[in-house]
């Protein structure tokens, strides 16, 4: 019967076109198609404390996601997968200026999950030339702790950045981030900690990582790709990370981990950022994103 349930699961998901492009594990916990709004996603807004001049510098830089058609100038919009609508996150227009959205959930159960997403990249259309090197780098990130009674209960933040190019230089290749992040003390009640875990520092390349993309002619063009990161919430560790038709090598990758954090019981978070190497905005567009989970 187990077996019976489960195959017409499969097949109700592959009836579903706004489901079928995905491979979700057993339960959804989420599935954004920004053609119905923001669906959670927001402004990564750093810690401050009496004062908004008291945030770090690297959070001081974020603005809110907005729902966009991929405007441009010569040929109108461009618009998602299947609907007029994306999630575009935007950099100010300076060489290493930084972006992020984050969907803040908590977690049910110790489980394996699935981030699946559809996305595109490409800078502010501001010259009549391609800027294929102007993006310098996009990704995402988990921000995770364990439970109130977990024994080994642990802040982890697994990242992973397409580091595109670098000071014009391409570069192209997958990249994780990992050690501990230094914190700072924000106000003067000591009770505010911040830690900017997305500084060029500590980055490293993922085995097998190199990967070319089918990056469009003209500045104005788009094409979509596909993400699917698996992590195991039980043992804090990948399982699995796989970008359009290539599947890397995540045994060497390693997370950010800190000590358990008081206010972060069961913390289930996801972001995505992008990074402009150029005096333009970048720009990371999301179509859809699936969340699921083994439980």
């Amino acid at each position: 019967m187990t077996q019976e349930i489960e195959a017409l699961r499969q097949e109700l998901r592959l009836a579903d076109p706004a489901m079928s492009r995905f491979d979700p594990l057993r339960r959804i916990i989420s599935h954004d198609d920004f053609s119905r709004g923001h669906c959670g996603w927001s402004q990564l807004v750093g810690n401050y404390e009496g004062s908004l001049d008291t945030m770090l510098p690297g959070y001081a830089q974020h603005t809110s996601a907005m729902l966009s058609t991929l405007p441009h100038w010569d040929a109108g919009s461009h618009g998602g997968v299947d609907s007029s609508y994306a999630l575009k996150i935007a950099t100010r227009p300076k060489p290493g200026a930084q972006n992020v959205a984050i969907k803040r959930l908590t977690m049910r159960k110790r489980c394996p999950i699935r981030f699946e997403a559809y996305v595109t990249f490409k800078p502010e259309a501001t010259e009549l030339r391609l800027g294929d090197n102007d993006v310098r780098s996009w990704g995402f990130l988990f921000d995770l702790q364990g439970g109130d009674r977990d024994a080994d209960a642990r802040r982890v933040m697994p990242h992973l950045r397409f580091l595109n190019a670098e000071n014009g230089k391409t570069l192209r290749k997958w990249q994780y981030k990992s050690g501990q992040t230094e914190f700072t003390s924000i106000g003067n009640e000591n009770k505010t900690l911040s830690h900017y875990h997305l500084s060029p520092q500590g980055w490293a390349d993922l085995a097998g990582g190199d990967q070319l993309f089918c990056y469009n002619e003209i500045a104005t063009k788009v094409n979509w790709h596909y993400i699917c990161f698996d992590f195991d919430l039980g043992t804090m560790r990948p399982l699995r990370f796989a970008c359009n038709d290539r599947e890397m090598d995540v045994s060497g990758f390693e997370s950010i981990e800190i000590a358990a954090m008081p206010n972060l019981w069961n913390m289930l978070n996801f972001a995505f950022f992008v990074e402009t190497d150029a005096a333009k905005r970048a720009f990371l567009y999301i179509d859809s994103v699936c969340i699921s989970g083994d439980f």
